[in-house]
C-alpha cells in the first residue's frame, strides 16, 4: 500500500507507563544485553515481548513465519504504543513485503530500531507514519545513560525541535524536506525490491557499518541511476563505521562527493547517528531543513 496523497501521521508520544511492545525481526539477540534493555524499559514502560525472541535459527532470530505472525500482531495490538526491535542484523525484508500494512495507518504506533529496521521504516514512510530511527533494545541494555535519555527524549517529546550544528559540509547550498532513509545498504535492498517510495523534497539520511568505499559507490550509484534518488532535496550523511579507505584510499566521503556531487543538491556529513558509539534518535517524517556552508552544516529537524 502506497502513502502518495496521504498527509503525515504521527503516532502519540509516549508517556510513563506506555505499553511497548519488542519484537525480534531480524537476526538472534545477545540475550545478557536484551534482559538488560527489557528490564531498564519495564521501569517506566508496560513492556511486552514472547519467549520466541530468544530463538535462534542460524543469522535469524526464528524462522521467517514466526517473525513474520510477532510483526503482524504488533502491528495491530490493542493499545501498544510503540514497537522496538529487540536487534538489527538480517531478516526483516525476507517478509515484510508480505504484510499489509495499512493497519499502521489506522492504528499510528512507533516502529523504533535502526540498522536492518531499516526495511520497517522504508514501509512506515511508504505510508507517511513518521517511525523512530533509533536504539534498539541490545543498545538500550548496554547501560549508556545519554542514550538512554536521548531515547525517552525522542519517544516522549517528538515535537521538539532539534538541530545537529557543527556538521562538515560536502557540497554548498540549502534544502528543506521530509527527513527519510536509514541504513544504506536496506535502503538499496528495499530499491531493488520495490519497495522504497520516498517522498517529495525528501532529506535523505545515510548510515552503514562494515562496507568498503567501492560498495558503498556501486549502491549508490545504483540508486542515483535507477532513479530512486529523484525526489531527494539534500543528503545528511551519519555514521558510517568500519567503512574506512582500502588500499586505493578513497574514503566514503570522497565516495558521496563524487557520486552525488554532480547533482548539485547539499551534502552534509557526521550526522551522529548509525553504528557509532553516539547514536542520536532520529525522527523520520520530520521536516528538516539541511544547510550547508562553507564553515559547516547544520540540519535542522521540526516536528512533522
Amino acid at each position: 500500500m502506497s502513502g502518495g496523497g496521504f498527509g503525515w501521521l504521527v503516532p502519540p508520544k509516549l508517556s510513563p507507563g506506555a505499553t511497548i511492545r519488542v519484537i525480534a525481526p531480524s537476526g538472534p539477540l545477545e540475550t545478557r544485553l536484551v534482559w538488560r534493555g527489557l528490564g531498564w524499559l519495564s521501569e517506566r514502560y508496560d513492556v511486552r515481548f514472547d519467549r520466541g525472541i530468544f530463538e535462534a535459527t542460524g543469522y535469524l532470530a526464528g524462522n521467517d513465519a514466526r517473525r513474520r505472525e510477532e510483526l503482524a500482531k504488533a502491528l495491530i495490538e490493542p493499545g501498544v504504543a510503540a514497537v522496538i526491535c529487540a536487534r538489527g542484523g538480517y531478516g526483516a525484508s525476507r517478509f515484510v513485503h508480505e504484510l499489509d500494512w495499512s493497519s499502521l495507518r489506522l492504528w499510528p504506533r512507533w516502529l523504533v530500531g535502526f540498522s536492518d529496521v531499516t526495511a520497517l521504516h522504508v514501509e512506515a514512510t511508504g505510508l507517511r507514519v513518521a517511525s523512530l530511527h533509533g536504539p534498539n533494545v541490545t543498545a538500550l541494555g548496554r547501560g549508556d545513560s545519554r542514550a538512554r535519555a536521548s531515547f525517552v527524549e525522542a519517544i516522549e517529546n517528538p515535537d521538539r525541535h532539534r538541530s545537529f550544528a557543527g556538521l562538515e559540509a560536502l557540497v554548498l547550498g540549502s534544502a528543506s524536506g521530509r527527513l527519510c532513509g536509514g541504513n544504506l545498504t536496506l535502503l538499496h535492498a528495499c530499491a531493488a525490491a520495490g519497495r522504497l517510495r520516498l517522498p517529495d523534497s525528501t532529506v535523505l539520511f545515510l548510515e552503514d557499518v562494515g562496507e568498503r568505499p567501492y560498495r558503498l559507490d556501486r549502491m549508490l550509484t545504483t540508486l542515483r541511476t535507477g532513479g530512486h534518488l529523484a525526489q531527494v532535496a539534500a543528503f545528511a550523511f551519519g555514521e558510517f563505521t568500519d567503512c574506512g579507505p582500502g588500499m586505493d584510499g578513497v574514503s566514503v566521503l570522497d565516495v558521496a562527493r563524487a557520486v552525488l556531487g554532480p547533482l548539485g543538491k547539499p551534502i552534509a556529513a557526521g550526522v551522529p547517528s548509525g553504528h557509532g558509539v553516539v547514536n542520536e534518535p532520529l525522527l523520520l517524517g520530520s521536516m528538516a531543513t539541511l544547510v550547508c556552508e562553507p564553515g559547516g552544516a547544520t540540519l535542522e529537524l521540526s516536528p512533522p
